[in-house]
């Protein structure tokens, strides 16, 4: 049985722990269940912590700078949203009305260098607002560190913010987790990609350092189980899972899950966390932004140091996910592709997140664009099944070299890059990321539009969409290009002979392969 779909407190559904009353809610005087506040709820956390804490009976309010991205999921009607941002106070305000309580699973380390700030600005917000609201408590997920030692930004950043809620007037419970290890978690993906591309790896020396992982299906439990814990408690404790490994022994792991050999590791004295990072953002997915900190989070052993947490939380009744069950899991996740949650839906900060203008705001603006289209005997359905399935393992149907050079580059230049990739091989949603775009809008069976997030001097989006014809349907697509200054001019007529090669494949072959699906059909 894989243990990532879980019900409540990341049990599988018809497991005996699925229906634990201990962890499911607890009525209120007033014979109402408790409202629980989730910040962050389009994260890799929790996204899957929403689900679970609705399965426990709770009722469960999210804020979300986008209500549109959390209409886009399947639990979406069966939670209250907040349109904010969780560092505007009078956003807070209106989240924080009658909630009994609040998960804290924001980070803005994507955010850039001032993710430090960003944080704490938030956390300074959520405190402030908690306490005029009598929140009965705040669970915050921080992350394992070591004491006595000078502790990267990224670590020293979550630290602090845990201590400012330790230091409010609501009681707080900050659950220190190590590497978290599931179907699309930014920490699996950099040792899959790592272990599967290298076969010799050259690595900082902190692959030496001792780190204790733990499956994301335990941090679930544990965040689940800390809206229980007594109402006096105001702590911070250690999570982890059963195994104490070096980060060297985790990739070699990851390989003998996969069926890969065992990989040869040099520790390399030379190797900083900036170039580690580069290196890491080359040859995996995971963008430098995101590498660094999570490279820097490794310069020193991470493992749990006491378990005090036992005396709060009882362990799983099925215990512990190992290392090596949690990687299996992992692994039957993205091949039967189901990965619920998965870092690449991360928002990119610094890139124009503002929707398409329509049609007739254009006047008056420059605007560049490149429209094709093409008749076919293939059924909308089939056409929209091919759409639906651009980028990612599938590519882009064309020019896969110019693809991979553009992703290339935009890599380079500090940007996300091809490597991304997609949450899933064939179910698309709203807010989801496709390579190195995002998606802004889907009409099913009709619409697919693409808002870029590569490193351009200007805006750009891609529509991919199918019309109904009587002889079968109209496929079309246009790329649209709202150019800053001279240098988005020059830049469109550069890229005008990529795109005639580009485009016009992307067109031809989307219509054959709908046209070869319909005629098996």
């Amino acid at each position: 049985m894989d243990h990532e779909q879980v019900g409540p407190g990341g049990q599988p559904p018809n497991s005996p722990f699925g229906t634990e009353e201990s962890l499911r809610a607890v009525v209120r005087e007033d014979g109402t269940t408790p409202r629980v506040l989730v910040l962050g709820a389009t994260g890799y956390i929790g996204g899957r912590l929403v689900p679970r804490l609705l399965a426990g009976g709770y009722r469960v309010r999210v804020l979300s700078r986008s209500a549109s991205r959390i209409a886009a999921l399947p639990w979406a009607d069966e939670v209250e949203v907040v349109e904010g941002d969780a560092g505007d106070p009078q956003a807070m305000e209106r989240a924080m009305q009658e909630v009994d309580v609040v998960y804290f699973l924001v980070h803005s380390m994507i955010s850039g260098r001032d993710y430090g700030r960003l944080d704490r600005a938030i956390a300074i917000n959520v405190a402030k607002s908690a306490a005029a609201h009598r929140v009965s408590r705040i669970v915050y997920l921080g992350g394992l560190h070591p004491d006595d030692v000078e502790l990267s930004a990224h670590l020293a950043s979550r630290r602090e913010v845990g201590d400012i809620l330790l230091a409010s007037a609501t009681p707080t419970l900050v659950l220190d987790a190590g590497v978290v290890i599931g179907s699309g978690s930014a920490s699996f993906e950099m040792i899959r990609h790592l272990t599967e591309v290298l076969p010799f790896m050259p690595a900082p020396k902190w692959v030496r350092n001792f780190i204790q992982p733990i499956a994301v299906r335990d941090v679930v439990y544990y965040l689940l189980a800390a809206a229980r814990v007594p109402p006096e408690v105001n702590t911070e404790v250690d999570i982890g899972g059963p195994d104490v490994m070096r980060y060297s022994e985790m990739m070699n792991g990851y390989a003998a899950e996969a069926g890969l050999p065992q990989r040869s590791i040099a520790a390399l004295p030379v190797l900083t966390p900036g170039l580690a990072s580069h290196w890491v953002g080359l040859v995996t997915p995971v963008p430098r932004q995101i590498a660094r900190p999570l490279v820097e989070s490794l310069l020193h052993s991470c493992v749990v140091k006491s378990d005090e947490v036992d005396s709060l939380i009882p362990k799983p009744p099925e215990g512990l996910t190992s290392y090596r069950e949690a990687v299996r899991l992992a692994l039957g996740r993205i091949e039967l592709d189901d990965v619920e949650t998965s870092w690449v839906d991360a928002r990119v900060t610094g890139v124009p997140s503002d929707p398409m203008p329509s049609d007739p705001e254009w006047a008056g603006r420059t605007v560049f664009v490149d429209a094709r289209h093409k008749a076919t005997t293939a059924t909308t359905d089939a056409v929209w099944s091919v759409v639906s399935q651009v980028g990612g393992a599938t590519g882009w149907y064309s020019a896969s070299v110019l693809w991979a050079v553009r992703g290339l580059m935009d890599r380079l230049a500090g940007g996300v890059g091809l490597r991304r990739g997609r949450r899933a091989l064939t179910e698309i949603r709203v807010g989801d990321a496709v390579d190195v775009w995002r998606v802004e809008r889907v009409d099913r069976g009709r619409l697919l539009r693409l808002r870029a997030e590569m490193r351009v001097p200007g805006k750009a989006w891609l529509e991919l969409g199918v019309d109904p014809t009587d002889e079968g349907s109209d496929y079309w697509q246009r790329a649209v290009f709202f150019p800053r200054g001279l240098t988005g001019r020059l830049y469109w007529l550069a890229m005008l002979p990529f795109h005639g090669l580009i485009f016009s494949g992307m067109v031809n072959r989307i219509v054959s392969e709908a046209e070869e699906a319909h005629a098996d059909a």
